[in-house]
């Protein structure tokens, strides 16, 4: 039986594939910058990107779950490990329209803290303990109100977002192409694949990125001539 278990668990693992992504509104072709996808299995969270890409792991039969303020929530299920393009409606058609990436991610994220806070979650979920003294009823709220425990969720989002805002200024659509022949599809593919993390490019300077880019530039053509 724990033969079985394992071997089971086993198999599972090596299904698991990282699926590429691009949300897009609906009858447009607007990208979407900064929706938030969940694989419901994992409870795993990314968030796409300025050019509305993302990457999960996921097995097929997996469910994610794409939500972005302004557009209706929608669920999809994972069908094959091709590329998923996902698009979403605008929550009402009477919204003005507005350009999806004109906000800067930061600008936008900061808002959305702000509306936690106005909606008073003060803590994001983590009240300090000398707050279960002088502020006791907000300390208890904080621990098991509905809006905190989004607030955390949305805490650990922010952080995570951040730093790959800080990706964003040494990897981006623009610095490539000045540095590269990349465009449209490959240009796409080698922003996903060669996108470094943020523990190794934190302390990149902008001779760092543009080396990084170049070699993997290199390695990138090195790998189509051997196909």
């Amino acid at each position: 039986m724990i033969i079985l278990l394992f071997s089971a668990a086993g198999l599972k693992a090596q299904d698991e594939f990282s699926l590429n992504g691009v949300v897009m509104v609906s009858g447009a072709s607007t990208r979407i910058a900064l929706a938030e996808i969940t694989n419901q299995r994992t409870g795993y969270t990314v968030g796409s990107n300025d050019m509305g890409l993302f990457r999960i792991k996921a097995l097929n039969g997996d469910t994610l779950v794409v939500v972005k303020r302004d557009f209706r929530d929608r669920k999809v299920v994972v069908v094959s490990s091709k590329d998923m393009v996902i698009t979403l409606n605008r929550e009402s058609t009477t919204l003005s329209e507005v350009n999806i990436r004109g906000k800067s991610k930061k600008m936008e994220l900061d808002e959305i803290k702000q509306e936690f806070r106005n909606k008073g979650s003060f803590y994001q979920g983590k009240p300090p303990v000398l707050s279960y003294f002088f502020k006791p009823l907000t300390a208890l709220y904080e621990l098991f109100g509905k809006t905190p425990k989004n607030a955390r969720r949305f805490g650990k989002y922010y952080a995570t977002e951040m730093q790959q805002t800080q990706v964003d200024g040494f990897f981006n659509e623009s610095l490539i192409r000045n540095n590269t022949d990349l465009e449209g599809a490959e240009l796409e593919k080698f922003m996903l694949n060669y996108r470094p993390d943020y523990e190794k490019s934190k302390h990149w300077t902008s001779y760092d990125a543009v080396k990084y880019i170049r070699d993997s530039y290199q390695q990138y053509t090195d790998t189509l001539k051997k196909k």
